[in-house]
């Protein structure tokens, strides 16, 4: 087993990302699980998300389904030329 370095490749933000294109219906506090990281800190990275248009959200009785903007254009100069769902089609399966 590899030693742990202490920092992936990914971003939180990422990997919140990659937990709902996986699972849609899954709760904030599922993904702050599977992520590593607070329910609050999960919180702020969906708002700002939603925010910039990079997913939207769904209510559906008491849970919310969210939807992931595949079309979104990524934000650095470096990967600008590539969409989310190129990111997701390579991470998420």
């Amino acid at each position: 087993m590899a030693k742990n370095p202490g920092w992936t490749f990914l971003t939180n933000h990422t990997h919140v990302l990659v937990c709902l294109a996986r699972n849609s219906n899954l709760t904030l506090r599922e993904v702050a699980a599977e992520v590593g990281i607070t329910e609050r800190a999960v919180h702020a990275i969906v708002k700002a998300l939603e925010t910039d248009g990079v997913l939207g959200r769904k209510r559906e009785g008491q849970r919310n389904r969210y939807h992931l903007n595949r079309q979104y254009r990524l934000r650095h100069p470096l990967e600008a030329h590539r969409r989310l769902g190129d990111l997701l089609d390579l991470v998420a399966q």
